[in-house]
C-alpha cells in the first residue's frame, strides 16, 4: 500500500508543481499578448477560467472545487485498494489535475472556492485548457486503455 501512494501522490505532486508553475509563466508572459507557436493550430495565452475544464460549466466554480475535493477524497481511498501500475498512474494524474485547479479556486477568488483558472494552452477546436486538465485527460484515457486492455 505505501507503494501505491508514493507513487500515485508522487505524480500528483508532480502535475500540481509544474501545473502551478505554467500557471505562473502564463500570467507573467502571455497575459494581453498571445504567443501564436503553430500558426492556425496551437498558441499560448492567457484566460481566467471560472467554470470548468475546458471553459465548460463557466458558472459552476464553486460546485466544481467542492467536485474536486471529492475526487481527491475518492482517489486517496482508491490507491488503498490493490491496483495495477497503470491505475495508480492514472490515479496520481487524476489527484494532481483535481489539486492543481483546486489551488486556484482556494488561492485566486474573493471567497473560500470560487477562483478562476488559469488556462493558457490554446489548441485549434479544443477550448483553452491547461496542464491539470491535460492531467485528467490523459488518465481518462489511460483508464479506458486498461479497461479496454483487461475485458
Amino acid at each position: 500500500m505505501t507503494r501505491r501512494y508514493l507513487t500515485g501522490l508522487g505524480i500528483a505532486a508532480a502535475v500540481v508543481a509544474l501545473d502551478l508553475w505554467t500557471k505562473r509563466y502564463a500570467a507573467l508572459n502571455f497575459a494581453g499578448k498571445p504567443v501564436e507557436v503553430i500558426p492556425g493550430f496551437l498558441s499560448f495565452t492567457y484566460v481566467e477560467n471560472p467554470g470548468a475544464a475546458f471553459g465548460f460549466f463557466r458558472s459552476g466554480g464553486t460546485i466544481i472545487a467542492v467536485a474536486a475535493m471529492v475526487v481527491t477524497i475518492v482517489v486517496l481511498v482508491a490507491l488503498a485498494a490493490p491496483r495495477s501500475n497503470l491505475e495508480i498512474v492514472a490515479l496520481g494524474f487524476v489527484l494532481g489535475g483535481a489539486l492543481g485547479n483546486l489551488v486556484d479556486r482556494f488561492a485566486r477568488g474573493e471567497g473560500v472556492i470560487d477562483g478562476a483558472v488559469i488556462d493558457w494552452i490554446d489548441l485549434w477546436l479544443i477550448p483553452t485548457f491547461n496542464l491539470a486538465d491535460a492531467s485528467i485527460t490523459i488518465a481518462v484515457s489511460l483508464l479506458l486503455v486498461h479497461a479496454w486492455r483487461t475485458r
